[in-house]
């Protein structure tokens, strides 16, 4: 039976489990590494601050493992999870934050682990796996830095937003998320905001040499992303023909 006294061995095994079984699988089943891994092997070999699809941090981690491991398919298999590893970690101590009941907080970690980007998709480690851990480590240390207001937690949220940023750029959106809410809660958080700019100087510190690679590249990731979304070619007559037509449908 689970309880709280033996809550924690029944996690670890779940971590075991779900890392054994996302890393085994796709190893014996898959005739070759997903594309996105293998593009991300492709950048790791070109080291750059960024590449014409997407920052570079998917592409360093890659470059990592292929330094240790070389050219053995198991190994990226393996790094997919312990990113998602990592995720599921941070979303439990957060749960056990705000439930402070370890039970409740292995449930929300079996509800995340039923989502389809938790499981069926993440032996293909891409831009997307690369952000999983940064948003709940960011998520996490926002949480720490607000409620206890100590300058390594504050610390360590700059640091993690930066890292996510670097994985996709749609990581903003959970920073413009925390950022609103720390503005609508003035307050109440007042007395931390000398810190909390002094995390966004460590997150712009960090991102520095991607912005000028950008900048040296004509915002090329930048473009591409809003091409790829139709944004730059985005046409209101288009929208509302769409829109009517759905409605009569």
């Amino acid at each position: 039976m689970v309880n709280n006294k033996n809550i924690s061995k029944v996690f670890f095994l779940f971590l075991f489990a779900h890392l054994a079984l996302w890393t085994l699988i796709p190893f014996l089943t898959n005739v070759n590494l997903p594309l996105d891994t293998i593009e991300a092997l492709a950048w790791g070999s070109n080291l750059d601050w960024g590449f014409d699809k997407h920052p570079p941090f998917s592409a360093f981690a890659a470059q990592f493992f292929f330094l240790i491991f070389g050219p053995n398919d198991f190994a990226y298999y393996l790094l997919s999870q312990i990113f998602v590893i990592i995720a599921f970690i941070f979303v439990f101590k957060f749960s056990v934050e705000i439930f402070k009941d370890k039970i409740l907080a292995f449930l929300s970690l079996i509800v995340l682990e039923s989502i389809y980007f938790y499981n069926f998709t993440s032996p293909e480690f891409n831009v997307n796996v690369s952000q999983l851990p940064f948003w709940a480590l960011t998520i996490f240390y926002f949480w720490k830095s607000i409620k206890e207001n100590k300058l390594p937690y504050w610390m360590l949220f700059g640091i993690f937003s930066a890292l996510g940023f670097l994985s996709k750029y749609l990581f903003i959106y959970i920073l413009l998320a925390l950022f609103i809410f720390f503005i609508s809660n003035f307050k109440k958080y007042k007395k931390s905001l000398n810190k909390y700019f002094f995390s966004i100087f460590i997150s712009l510190t960090l991102l520095t040499p991607h912005f000028f690679w950008l900048f040296e590249n004509n915002f090329i990731t930048i473009f591409y992303g809003l091409n790829r979304s139709g944004v730059s070619e985005f046409n209101y007559i288009d929208h509302f023909i769409a829109m009517s037509y759905s409605i009569v449908i």
